[in-house]
């Protein structure tokens, strides 16, 4: 039997996966939220209010922390105190309560700054965020990075991908950012199977992964992912946009990024 708390139960994906773990005989699972849930095992509790959620902690396995401000525009106020500062409280108390396992939800925003460009986006490529939310989830990666490396805390950092609130997750034109976007699509079946991957693979001291379906043509790295966890993404989007909307986004990069690094480099060079 493994002991799992969710924190951000109540939330979009929290729920799902609470809902999913539920079900299975091998899990015991509890969570707790920001936000009053419907259900007795999910608890009520702000990360940012110390002396509020620790008990919870008492007896757990794997942690997975998907609480946080969820959005892109997040001020920095709100990402450095809900997203770094609650972040690393929960690092702290989770070696002190022995877990063994902490499954972190990391984000697709700290390659934003790639959007326009063709690299690969890997793992170990580097971080290239572009607003405060994903400055504040790269500070979580590299706080997991010292608690394993210190105390010996399994830490696995899931950038997840985009499962969607509208259209029941489906996926095609009808997303934001056009290809970038339909191309890091999650189904929620993905994402469900990613997170029960990084909750129960063994020997893994410390790893960043990509956690998007198998998307056609994606330049995310999802192969490390299946090497290191055995994910098996089931879902499958094709993306499709407009021949219109296709000219606009070149444009548009090459305006905003191809330019300007072009213009550094030649007077980097002088």
């Amino acid at each position: 039997m493994i002991r799992v708390l969710i924190t951000g139960a109540s939330g979009h994906l929290g729920r799902k996966l609470f809902d999913y773990l539920e079900e299975r005989e091998n899990y015991e699972v509890i969570g707790f939220d920001i936000c009053c849930g419907d259900h007795s095992h999910i608890h009520h509790a702000d990360l940012t209010k110390s002396g509020t959620w620790e008990k919870y902690l008492e007896g757990i396995d794997v942690l997975v922390h998907l609480a946080a401000d969820r959005e892109p525009t997040a001020s920095w106020e709100s990402a450095i105190n809900n997203n770094m500062n609650a972040t690393l409280d929960l690092f702290h108390t989770a070696v002190k309560k022995g877990i063994k396992r902490v499954v972190f939800a990391s984000s697709n925003w700290l390659h934003g700054g790639y959007r326009f460009s063709d690299e690969k986006l890997t793992p170990a490529l580097a971080p290239f965020p572009v607003n405060a939310y994903g400055v504040a989830k790269l500070f979580g990666e590299r706080a997991g990075h010292y608690f394993s490396t210190h105390h010996d805390l399994s830490v696995i950092c899931l950038r997840i991908g985009w499962t969607q609130w509208t259209h029941n997750n489906q996926p095609g034109e009808h997303m934001g950012m056009g290809r970038w976007g339909q191309e890091m699509w999650l189904s929620d079946d993905d994402f469900i199977s990613g997170a029960e991957c990084a909750i129960v693979a063994p020997n893994v001291p410390y790893a960043v992964l990509n956690l998007m379906s198998d998307n056609q043509g994606m330049r995310w790295d999802i192969e490390t992912t299946r090497k290191i966890i055995g994910y098996k993404p089931t879902g499958r989007a094709i993306p499709y946009v407009p021949l219109f909307k296709n000219l606009q986004s070149w444009v548009f990069g090459v305006l905003v990024i191809r330019l300007p690094r072009f213009f550094a480099r030649k007077m980097n060079g002088w």
